[in-house]
C-alpha cells in the first residue's frame, strides 16, 4: 500500500531558496506559498498560505550560516506543517549543520549532532533526505528514517569530461587521513590512484601538514574533502602536494561551502587552480572568486523527492 500524502507539495526557508527553486524546476512543479521571516527580537515567524493537509511535504533548508537561525526556521516550518495536518513531513537538509561534534573527542564535550537530530525529530519531521554527511553514523542519531545522498558522482563526471578516465597523469588526494575512505571510493570511480596528505591538528581551524603519503610527483592532482569552512586544511595540504610531493597542478572539490573566517583569501592566494562545490549551500556575492565553481545538485534532489512519494527505492542514488 502506497504510504505517502495525496500530493507533493514544497516549501523552503531563507537558506537556499535559489536551489528550492531549481528543485521545483526539474520536477515541473512550483514552490509552496510560505513566507518565513522573524519578529523584530529576531525571533522566526511563519505564514502557510496554503493547505498542505493530506499532502506528502518537503521542507528545503541547508542549516548553513546563520546556522541557528536556519535550524530554528527549520523546526517552526516542521511545526506548522504537522499541525496543519500534512500527510508525511521530509526534511530536505543539502548541508546538515552541527555534524562536526558526532563524538565525544574529549571530557564533557557535547554530541551536537545527536541534539539536533532529536530536535528535527520532535519538531515532527517524519523523514530526513541530505547530502554527505559528515560522518555517516549520523544516520544513526535519528529514530526516523534517513537518505544521505552523495555528490561523488557529479565530481566524477565533472572530472571525466574535463581529464578523461583513468587518466594515468591524474590522481585523487586526501587531504586527510580522516577523509580517506571517502577519497578512495571518489578514485575508484575514476579509475585512478590514491594518496594521503597526513597533518597534525593542533586546535580547531589550524593544522600542521606532516607528510604525503604516496607518489603525486608531476602529476596534476583532485584534492577531495566533503566540506571546506576555513580552508586551512586544504590550503595546507595544497602547499605539502606541491612543495614536499611535487605535484604539478591542484584542483579540488567539496561537497559543501561554508567558507568562513578566511576561507576565500586562503583560497586565493593558494596553490589551488579550480575548487569545485555543490550548491548545498548558496554561493554568496561575497564569497565570489574566480577560482571557485559550483555544481547544481537541484536534479538529484528532484529525483530523490519524486522517488520517496512514488515509494520507489533510491538506493542507486545512496551510492
Amino acid at each position: 500500500m502506497i504510504s505517502h500524502g495525496k500530493d507533493i507539495k514544497i516549501f523552503c526557508g531563507n537558506s537556499n531558496r535559489t536551489l528550492a527553486d531549481n528543485i521545483c524546476r526539474s520536477m515541473g512543479t512550483r514552490l509552496g506559498d510560505m513566507t518565513v521571516s522573524h519578529f523584530s527580537d529576531g525571533e522566526v515567524a511563519l505564514s502557510l498560505y496554503e493547505t498542505v493537509r493530506g499532502s506528502d511535504v518537503f521542507l528545503v533548508q541547508s542549516t548553513c550560516a546563520p546556522v541557528n537561525d536556519n535550524l530554528m526556521e527549520l523546526l517552526v516550518m516542521i511545526d506548522a506543517c504537522r499541525r496543519a495536518s500534512a500527510g508525511r513531513i521530509t526534511a530536505v537538509i543539502p548541508y546538515f549543520g552541527y555534524a562536526r561534534q558526532d563524538r565525544k573527542a574529549k571530557s564533557h564535550d557535547p554530541i551536537s549532532a545527536k541534539l539536533v537530530a532529536n530536535l528535527i525529530t520532535s519538531a515532527g519531521a517524519d523523514r530526513v533526505l541530505t547530502m554527505d554527511l559528515h560522518a555517516p553514523q549520523i544516520q544513526g542519531f535519528f529514530d526516523i528514517p534517513v537518505d544521505n545522498l552523495v555528490g561523488a558522482p557529479l565530481f566524477a563526471d565533472y572530472y571525466s569530461k574535463k581529464f578523461g578516465e583513468g587518466n594515468p597523469d591524474l590522481i585523487v588526494v586526501s587531504p586527510d587521513v580522516g577523509s580517506v575512505s571517502r577519497a578512495r571510493n571518489f578514485s575508484h570511480r575514476l579509475g585512478l590512484g590514491l594518496a594521503i596528505v597526513d597533518k597534525r591538528r593542533e586546535r580547531a581551524n589550524q593544522s600542521e601538514v606532516m607528510n604525503v603519503i604516496g607518489d603525486v610527483r608531476g602529476k596534476d592532482v583532485i584534492l577531495f574533502d566533503d566540506m571546506v569552512d576555513t580552508a586551512g586544511s586544504l590550503c595546507g595540504a595544497a602547499k605539502a602536494i606541491v612543495e614536499l610531493g611535487g605535484a604539478r597542478d591542484v584542483y579540488a572539490c567539496a561537497s559543501h561551502a561554508v567558507l568562513s573566517g578566511p576561507a576565500l583569501q586562503r583560497i586565493n592566494e593558494s596553490y589551488i587552480k579550480e575548487l569545485v562545490f555543490l550548491d548545498s549551500i548558496p554561493e554568496m556575492e561575497e564569497k565570489q572568486s574566480d577560482k571557485i565553481k559550483f555544481l547544481s545538485i537541484a536534479p538529484m534532489f528532484a529525483e530523490a523527492i519524486d522517488r520517496i512519494y512514488e515509494e520507489v527505492s533510491i538506493s542507486t542514488l545512496l551510492k
